[in-house]
C-alpha cells in the first residue's frame, strides 16, 4: 500500500505524466477562476438566470487559446441567430402550440445537419442556434409576451460568461507562435522517417526476398502485406496530422503571423497525409527486385537521411535553402536514372520516387513561404450528406418528441427535458458518431443528478458567502472539470459539468423548493433515457452503410476522373484533398464497425485508390508528350472509359489498361516520346495491378455490401465478389 500511494504521488517532473498533471491543474484553475469572476458578475448586475454564464464559461473553456476565441466568437454568433429564431417562431404560432413544436423541431433538426456539415468551432454556431431556440422560449412559455426579454437575457448570460473566460485565459496563458511550427516541422521529420523504413526496406535484396517469400493474404498472391510496424507508424502518423489540422485552425484564430500564412500551412499538412498514404503494399514494384529498383530506392533513403539531417536544427523552416538544394540534386540523379529505366517496372519505380520528391519540395516550400505565390490550392470540404441528414432527423424526432410528452402530460419541470434533450442532440451532432457518443453523454447527464442532490444538500445550505458559494460550486464540478479531455470520458465529463451548472437553482434571492428540485431531475433523467432511445434504439446508427457509401464516393472519384477531358483534369493536390477526407472518415467508420469485416484491406484499398488517381493524372500528362499514333490513342481511350464499368467488373477494367498498356509499349521507336511512353506504360500498368490486387474495394457486391451471414468468414477485398 505504501508503494501504491508514492507511485501515485511521486512524479519525475520531465515526464509526460507529469506534464500532462501540471497542464489538467493549469486548465482546472483558469476554468474555475473564470467562473468565479462570471457568476459574481452576473450577481452584481442582477441577471435574471445567472448558472447560464457559468454553463457558457464551461462550453467555450478550451487548453488552447485560439480554439476558446473561436469557440467564443462562433458561439455568440450561433446564440444572436438562435434568439432571433426563437423569437420569430414564438410570434408564427404563439396561438397553436402543436405547430409550434413542429416549427421547432424542423429548426433543431436544421441545426443539427448544418453543425454535421460544418467543421471545427463553425459547426458550433449552428449546434447554439438548434438550443438557444428552446433556451429562450422555457421561459416564455406561460408568457409570450416575455419572448424578446428572455432573448435579451439569454444573449447577455452568454456575452458575459465569453468575455470573461476568453479575458482569464488570453492574460494567464502562454501563446507562441514557435510552439505550432515546431509542430509542423516535427510531423515533417516523422514522415521523413516512415518514408525512410519503407525505402530502407526496399534497398536490401533479403528484404526484398522476404517480401516476395511473404505468405500472401488470397491464394493468387495478388495482396502482399507489410511489416506490421508500417502500418502501425502509418496509424500513428495519420492520427498526429489528423490533429495538427485543427491546432493550426485555432493557432491562426489568435497568433496573426500563423493566420497569415494559414493557407500554406494547411495545404502542408494535408501534402503529407497524401505523401504518408503514398505507401501501401501495392506499389507495382514492390514485388519485382529488379537491380534498377534498388538503386531509386537507395537514392531516394540517401536523400531522405540528408534531409533529417538538415532538418534537426530548430530554424531550417526560415532557411530551408540547403533542404531544397538537396531535392533538386536528388531529382537531377533520379532523371539520370530514368534514362535507363526501359522496362514499365523500372520506370514505375522512377515514377513513384520522382512524386514523393515533388511532394516533400511542395511540403518545405509551403512551410517556409506559407504566403508564396504558390499557395493557391483550395481543397474543397467533403460532406457526409448521409450522416448529416441522419443527425437533423434524430434531432427533429427528439425534440418533437420531447415537447409533446410535456403537452400531453403537463408535467411541471417538462421544459428542462426539452431542453436537456434539444442541446444534447445539437452537442452529439459535432462529435464523429453521434449514436455511440449519446451513451456517455446521457451516463454523464445522470451522474450529474446525484451531485446536485449532494451539492443542495451537504454544500448550498451552510453558505454564508460568496466565495463559499464559489468553492462549494468548482467543488461539484472538479471531476467533470478535470476529466473533460480525458480521450475516454471527455464526452461524459461535458455532459456532467455542463447540465450539472444547469440544474444548480443558483439565483440572486435563493429559495430552496425541493418539489421543483425533484421534478427536475426527474426531468434530466428523463431526457438521458429519451436520448439513448432515440439515438441507439429508434434510429441507430449503421457504420457499415456510412463506410460503403464513403468507398463508393471513392470509386465515383476515380470514374469521374477518368471521364474529363485533358484540359479540365484538376490539380493533383486538389482532387487528393477532398479523397484524404473521405479516407479519414473512412478510417473513423471502420473502426466503429462491429460486424466481421477485412479492416486492413479496406484501409490499404483506400490508399491504393489515391494512389490510382495520382496516376490517372499522372498518365494524362504523359500522354500529352508521348506522340500516340491513332491506333493507341483509340486504346488509350478505351482503357479510361473502362473506369465506368469499374464498380460492376474491375477485372474487365485491370484488363482494358494492361492491354493499352501493351499495344503502347510495342512502339520501340527512339525519341523524346520515348521516356513519355515508357513513363505512359508504367502507369497503366500500375494501375491494373492495383485495381487486380483490390477488386472487391470496387465492386458493388464487395464486402462492405455483403449483409447475409456476417458471422461467417470475414470477405477479403482481394477476393474478386461472386456473380
Amino acid at each position: 500500500m505504501k508503494n501504491l500511494f508514492r507511485q501515485m504521488f511521486s512524479f519525475d517532473r520531465s515526464s509526460i505524466r507529469w506534464r500532462n498533471f501540471l497542464a489538467t491543474a493549469a486548465f482546472t484553475a483558469r476554468v474555475f477562476l473564470s467562473i468565479g469572476i462570471a457568476l459574481f458578475l452576473a450577481f452584481m448586475i442582477q441577471l435574471e438566470s445567472p448558472m447560464s454564464t457559468v454553463t457558457t464559461v464551461l462550453i467555450v473553456a478550451n487548453p488552447t487559446v485560439g480554439a476558446l476565441v473561436s469557440k467564443s466568437v462562433w458561439r455568440m454568433t450561433g446564440t444572436v441567430i438562435g434568439a432571433a429564431l426563437s423569437t420569430a417562431v414564438m410570434a408564427m404560432f404563439v396561438q397553436s402550440a402543436v405547430l409550434y413544436f413542429m416549427a421547432l423541431s424542423v429548426f433543431v433538426g436544421l441545426a443539427c445537419m448544418t453543425a454535421t456539415c460544418l467543421r471545427y468551432f463553425r459547426a458550433y454556431a449552428a449546434v447554439l442556434a438548434g438550443y438557444t431556440i428552446v433556451i429562450v422560449a422555457v421561459p416564455a412559455f406561460t408568457h409570450p409576451e416575455n419572448i424578446f426579454l428572455s432573448a435579451m437575457m439569454r444573449v447577455s448570460d452568454v456575452a458575459l460568461g465569453i468575455v470573461v473566460t476568453a479575458a482569464v485565459f488570453m492574460v494567464t496563458s502562454p501563446r507562441r507562435r514557435q510552439g505550432t511550427m515546431e509542430a509542423l516541422s516535427g510531423a515533417f521529420r516523422e514522415t521523413l522517417r516512415h518514408a525512410l523504413v519503407f525505402h530502407e526496406g526496399l534497398v536490401r535484396p533479403a528484404v526484398i526476398q522476404d517480401v516476395q517469400n511473404a505468405e500472401p493474404a488470397v491464394a493468387d498472391g495478388a495482396f502482399r502485406t507489410l511489416p506490421q510496424t508500417l502500418y502501425d507508424g502509418r496509424q500513428r502518423l495519420l492520427g498526429q496530422l489528423a490533429r495538427l489540422g485543427p491546432a493550426i485552425e485555432y493557432a491562426a484564430t489568435d497568433n496573426p503571423d500563423i493566420h497569415a500564412g494559414v493557407r500554406g500551412y494547411r495545404l502542408a499538412v494535408s501534402r503529407m497525409t497524401g505523401l504518408v498514404a503514398s505507401y501501401h503494399p501495392y506499389w507495382r514494384n514492390l514485388g519485382i527486385a529488379n537491380p534498377l529498383s534498388a538503386d531509386v530506392h537507395r537514392e531516394i533513403r540517401d536523400t531522405l537521411t540528408r534531409i533529417l539531417v538538415l532538418t534537426e536544427s530548430a530554424g531550417w523552416i526560415e532557411q530551408p535553402q540547403s533542404v531544397l538544394a538537396c531535392l533538386e540534386d536528388a531529382l537531377e540523379r533520379l532523371e539520370s536514372l530514368e534514362r535507363s529505366a526501359i522496362s514499365p517496372e523500372a520506370q514505375a519505380s522512377v515514377d513513384n520516387t520522382r512524386d514523393i520528391l515533388f511532394q516533400l519540395r511542395e511540403i518545405v516550400l509551403d512551410l517556409s513561404s506559407p504566403r508564396g505565390a504558390h499557395v493557391r490550392v483550395r481543397s474543397g470540404l467533403h460532406v457526409e450528406w448521409m450522416s448529416a441528414i441522419y443527425n437533423g432527423l434524430r434531432g427533429m424526432l427528439i425534440a418533437f418528441l420531447a415537447c409533446m410528452i410535456w403537452y400531453i402530460t403537463y408535467f411541471p419541470t417538462g421544459p428542462m427535458m426539452i431542453m436537456y434533450v434539444v442541446a444534447a442532440s445539437s452537442l452529439l451532432s459535432t462529435v464523429p458518431s453521434a449514436a455511440r457518443a449519446s451513451v456517455p453523454m446521457a451516463i454523464g447527464t445522470a451522474l450529474s443528478v446525484p451531485a446536485c442532490w449532494l451539492c443542495h444538500i451537504v454544500a448550498l445550505p451552510r453558505v454564508d458567502g460568496y466565495p463559499m458559494l464559489w468553492l462549494s460550486i468548482c467543488a461539484c464540478m472538479l471531476p467533470g472539470v478535470w476529466l473533460q479531455f480525458h480521450p475516454r470520458y471527455g464526452i461524459g465529463a461535458f455532459g456532467y459539468t455542463v447540465f450539472l451548472a444547469m440544474q444548480l437553482m443558483v439565483t440572486n434571492s435563493m429559495v430552496v423548493d425541493d418539489i421543483t428540485l425533484i421534478n427536475t431531475w426527474l426531468a434530466i433523467l428523463m431526457g438521458c433515457v429519451l436520448l439513448v432511445l432515440v439515438f441507439r434504439v429508434i434510429m441507430p446508427a449503421d457504420q457499415r452503410l456510412y463506410a460503403s457509401r464513403l468507398v463508393l464516393s471513392l470509386g465515383r472519384s476515380l470514374q469521374s476522373l477518368s471521364s474529363q477531358p485533358g484540359a479540365k483534369v484538376p490539380s493533383w493536390m486538389v482532387w487528393e484533398g477532398a479523397q484524404i477526407q473521405k479516407v479519414s472518415s473512412l478510417l473513423m467508420r471502420l473502426s466503429l464497425v462491429t460486424s466481421p469485416i477485412d479492416r486492413q484491406g479496406y484501409v490499404d484499398g483506400a490508399f491504393a485508390a489515391l494512389s490510382l488517381g495520382r496516376l490517372l493524372i499522372r498518365l494524362r500528362r504523359a500522354a500529352e508528350k508521348a506522340g500516340l499514333t491513332a491506333a493507341q490513342t483509340e486504346a488509350l481511350n478505351t482503357a479510361l472509359a473502362s473506369f465506368r464499368m469499374l464498380r460492376r467488373d474491375p477485372a474487365g477494367t485491370a484488363a482494358s489498361l494492361r492491354e493499352a498498356a501493351r499495344l503502347i509499349g510495342s512502339d520501340n521507336d527512339p525519341g523524346m516520346e520515348d521516356v513519355f511512353r515508357v513513363r505512359l506504360v508504367a502507369c497503366l500498368e500500375q494501375s491494373a495491378h492495383i485495381i487486380d490486387s483490390i477488386p472487391g474495394f470496387f465492386h458493388a457486391d464487395g464486402p462492405l455490401n455483403c449483409w447475409f451471414d456476417e458471422r461467417g468468414t470475414v470477405k477479403l477485398v482481394t477476393a474478386t465478389p461472386a456473380g
